[in-house]
């Protein structure tokens, strides 16, 4: 698509002002940064109050903009619609795909679909919510092509990236924010509900913080500070402990199945839900059980033979079952060593058995 548009316009964009030029908003728009930074935006822990649009005959809210979503996936059509709700006009959103144009017409409804140069062109407030490897061409595309405009907000959503990979549009003089809810989305109405407390990770210019705080407050978060270099690890944090979790809890619920248990899920819930409310109230050293915290190697050394004699239903072997638990127990063993949990006999006899 922008390469398209590379070779149709030939266009290039470049910046000619100063650095003092670049930085400063137009002044439309920077009386509406002003506006919505300030009294317009509740106080953090006050979501609903970001959520209440203005009733009929009443005047619209200040510091209200025009915003594009890039593009209707599952965090884009809901962040969008979020802002729609606390009156931002949405002005296009970009859908390629059938499941998008769906989210879309679900989510959005009446807002335009658009080609991205086209939206970008459009919005004051351009909301980039595309796959990480992604963003960076997206953005230095648009770049190439002279799109991005003086004084435009740029937000970005992805965990991984600060505001460094907006710099080609921060050189054409638009406003970079870096802004991840740190939840997982499914996409549906459903969403905007968990969006109320969610804790936002906001990184930007030092000037143009409060507005990315202001954004998370109305999108119903609560924003914290992130500096560029932490962005890396707090993402990979997330990623390890959500998404590795959901792996994790598929392999015990296929080898529950495999055991002959018929409703894995409903089984583990109860232990699941408890094990992870210990863990983040009490902290994962106290709230510890079970046969490593125990020092119970006997009962690893079976549970390593039973996972490895489960067939799933085309008769193959659990082999990830058995290597993730071998990996877990042994990650679980040095942290256990490390904090004084364990004797010393304790921890050979329990890596002698995860060794076998």
């Amino acid at each position: 698509m922008l390469a398209r548009v590379r070779a149709e316009t030939g266009r290039t964009a470049r910046w000619t002002g100063t650095e003092d030029e670049r930085a400063e908003p137009a002044d439309g728009r920077r009386e509406s940064i002003e506006r919505m930074s300030d009294a317009s935006i509740p106080e953090p822990g006050t979501p609903s109050a970001a959520k209440a649009p203005a009733g009929p005959g009443q005047p619209s809210r200040p510091g209200r903009l025009g915003v594009g979503v890039i593009s209707a996936g599952r965090v884009g059509a809901v962040l969008g619609s979020a802002l729609r709700s606390v009156e931002h006009q949405l002005v296009g959103v970009h859908a390629v795909s059938e499941a998008s144009r769906e989210r879309a017409e679900m989510l959005l409804p009446g807002v335009p679909l658009l080609e991205v140069e086209e939206i970008v062109r459009r919005s004051e407030l351009v909301l980039l919510a595309v796959p990480d490897d992604e963003l960076s061409g997206l953005v230095s595309g648009l770049a190439e092509v002279g799109a991005w405009q003086m004084g435009q907000i740029i937000v970005h959503t992805s965990g991984r990236y600060g505001v460094g990979v907006l710099a080609p549009a921060q050189a054409a003089g638009a406003i970079p924010i870096a802004l991840h809810p740190a939840m997982t989305f499914s996409g549906w109405s459903m969403d905007l509900a968990r969006l109320t407390g969610c804790p936002m990770a906001v990184t930007a210019p030092p000037a143009f913080l409060p507005v990315g705080q202001a954004l998370a407050v109305e999108l119903g978060g609560e924003p914290f500070v992130l500096p560029e270099e932490a962005r890396p690890a707090y993402h990979a944090a997330l990623a390890h402990g959500a998404n590795h979790l959901v792996t994790l809890v598929g392999q015990a619920v296929r080898a529950l199945e495999a055991a002959g248990v018929e409703d894995g899920a409903a089984t583990l819930r109860p232990l699941l839900t408890a094990a992870l409310d210990g863990a983040l109230q009490e902290g994962a050293d106290s709230a510890l059980t079970g046969p490593v915290a125990r020092g119970d190697a006997g009962t690893v050394a079976s549970h390593l033979t039973a996972l490895a004699g489960l067939r799933d239903e085309e008769g193959r072997p659990l082999a990830d079952a058995v290597d993730t638990y071998r990996a877990l127990a042994a990650a679980t063993v040095d942290r256990r060593e490390a904090t004084g949990r364990l004797r010393e006999d304790q921890v050979r006899a329990l890596r002698d058995a995860l060794d076998d």
